[in-house]
């Protein structure tokens, strides 16, 4: 009963262990495709909407506000960029892409891989380069080096045509991003638009923590800025995908929940089974003079043992399999669906310690309701037969 005790209770724990790092690791990287490619924080027109896929109206280009923004505490990147729908076609293919016109200070995060080479930026003029998501490519079957023609509509219905050579390719993995988005110089687009060089978008900052970013957020909207300007950040773009991360945790939440329970039960009814085995011994101890907290106690003592070896070998398998699927990914995902070829996992220090240290005291805890079985042996009786 005892090694079945601990084999429970080193199941129940490498469960618990695996599934925070499994949903840690989930969360982490699917939030890390979206940052990689839109930054933490947008800075545009005020949308009450806070709609990403709509072109945002003409602001100024302000190096002041620029120069401020990047001396906020963890902004490590300030980007200007115009945005645009287009009408991408190659091979009698047609895809409907929003282009994103960004300068040469731009560079892909490393969440995002890169196939071929990236924008090439003249000193005068445009680039006549574009960079397609791999996805997109596949659909028009196009490859690095292959030209494309660029179709925009303007306001009077007349599409505008450029052709352009695709220069590489980029893959996220984020099914938003991969089908909906490509990359080209920022002056192509304000060239498009008719604008001057100083007339973008909006501006994306780059954080080196998401955690900071709803108070970049806030502290842009309240302190820098001045209407019609408004800021949001990346979770505000995209709230299905954010919900949807949420409703992951809670699903980790409720399984944490039930192995706790499991475990708890399971070592319950082993401290039970050995209190009736050991009645004898009890009643003994009890005609003896031991009071009833030191009779307990023993038991105590051998259900945190149970626990604390059920624990530590649930450590060990638990991060050793973590160590293996980080190393080799042996547990594959489907891409379309979760936005990765691999099951994710990120082991945090302090969530082991704190289910290891929540399980023990749980186990210590509930261990009183079995024990309560001891005042219920009387000595004469299970003394008489021996």
């Amino acid at each position: 009963m005892i090694k079945l005790a601990v084999l429970a209770t080193t199941l129940s724990v490498m469960v618990m262990i695996l599934s925070l790092a499994i949903s840690t690791g989930f969360q982490y990287v699917v939030k890390e495709k979206l940052y990689c490619f839109n930054g933490h924080v947008h800075v545009s027109n005020f949308d009450v909407s806070h709609s990403n896929t709509r072109t945002a109206p003409i602001i100024a280009l302000d190096p002041v506000l620029m120069a401020k923004m990047q001396q906020i505490p963890h902004v490590m990147q300030v980007t200007p960029f115009v945005q645009r729908p287009v009408i991408v076609q190659a091979h009698n293919h047609t895809e409907g892409l929003g282009l994103k016109g960004v300068g040469k200070q731009y560079h892909f995060q490393k969440g995002i891989s890169m196939n071929g080479d990236f924008i090439s930026y003249p000193d005068s003029g445009y680039s006549h380069q574009v960079v397609l998501s791999e996805r997109t490519a596949s659909k028009l079957d196009v490859r690095p080096g292959d030209t494309v023609n660029l179709q925009f509509i303007d306001e009077t219905a007349h599409p505008r045509v450029r052709r352009v050579r695709v220069s590489g390719l980029y893959h996220s993995g984020m099914e938003e991003v991969d089908n909906n988005f490509a990359v080209c110089d920022i002056r192509l687009l304000q060239r498009l638009n008719n604008w001057t060089g100083d007339s973008i978008n909006a501006y994306q900052l780059d954080l080196d923590n998401e955690h900071f970013a709803d108070t970049v957020s806030n502290y842009i909207f309240y302190n820098l800025l001045k209407t019609p300007l408004g800021s949001n950040t990346t979770a505000e773009n995209y709230p299905n995908i954010f919900d949807w991360l949420h409703l992951q945790t809670l699903n980790s939440t409720v399984l944490l929940v039930i192995m706790a329970v499991v475990s708890i039960i399971n070592i319950g009814a082993v401290l039970l089974i050995l209190m009736v085995d050991r009645a004898a011994m009890i009643g003994l101890l009890k005609a003896l003079g031991m009071p009833f907290n030191g009779t307990v106690n023993i038991f105590l003592y051998v259900g945190a043992i149970i626990g604390a070896m059920g624990i530590f070998l649930g450590n060990i398998v638990a991060l050793g399999l973590c160590w293996l699927q980080q190393h080799f990914g042996i547990v594959t995902l489907p891409e379309e669906t979760y936005y990765m070829k691999y099951a994710p996992v990120k082991v945090i220090w302090w969530h082991v310690v704190v289910t290891d240290v929540a399980t023990l005291l749980l186990f210590v805890i509930c261990m009183w309701l079995p024990a309560l079985y001891i005042r219920t042996i009387q000595p004469a009786k299970v003394l008489q037969f021996k």
